[in-house]
């Protein structure tokens, strides 16, 4: 039954003592915060790191929650806080997104064939492998705002600017998108050829 309960509920139950239902909420969000951590990190390693970390800290601050945003933006904040982080301690060196070697492939897990179903990872695919090949800000603002739904707004306070500044960081983040999807595919095409 738990599983129906909203986020709110959750953390209040969390804040009384229930760990199971902070289980429900990392089960509910953990998906979504691995993704971004991978946006950031590009190693799976490193994002696990990272994802678990913002969960520990979430943890930690949840009776600071003061519900003033969705738990989902505050909780995205940390993940961008931690990563951010993260990152500088590693000093991680920096590559091109034109780099073949720099790709970040996620595995799709097996399943019965079905039409429909492998037309959808195909796209699947090839759209987090364009995303993974974008700069961490746009990689995490397409994320955000398609596969987190999130608003301007809320993306605006997570990352600590303008609404505005982030309509034109996504149309632009759009754009590089497009063109990579454009060079990946054509890519594809020419294999296929």
């Amino acid at each position: 039954m738990q599983n129906k309960l909203s986020d709110i509920e959750l953390i209040e139950q969390t804040v009384a003592g229930n760990q199971s239902a902070y289980a429900d909420l990392i089960k509910r969000h953990q998906r979504f915060v691995f993704t971004l951590a991978l946006r950031f990190a590009k190693s799976r390693e490193d994002a696990e790191e990272i994802a678990q970390d913002c969960f520990i800290k979430a943890y930690r601050s949840l009776s600071a929650f003061h519900q003033q945003s969705k738990f989902s933006t505050w909780l995205y904040t940390i993940v961008y806080t931690t990563a951010m982080t993260f990152l500088r301690k590693k000093r991680v060196d920096t590559t091109s997104i034109d780099d073949d070697a720099s790709y970040v492939q996620i595995a799709h897990r097996p399943g019965g064939y079905d039409e429909h179903n492998v037309e959808n990872k195909s796209r699947s695919y090839y759209l987090n492998q364009a995303i993974s090949q974008l700069l961490p800000d746009d990689a995490i603002i397409i994320s955000m705002f398609y596969k987190g739904e999130q608003s301007l707004e809320e993306i605006a306070q997570v990352l600590g600017i303008e609404a505005n500044t982030v309509k034109v960081k996504l149309f632009r983040a759009r754009q590089r998108l497009k063109e990579r999807l454009e060079r990946n595919l054509k890519h594809e095409v020419n294999e296929l050829i």
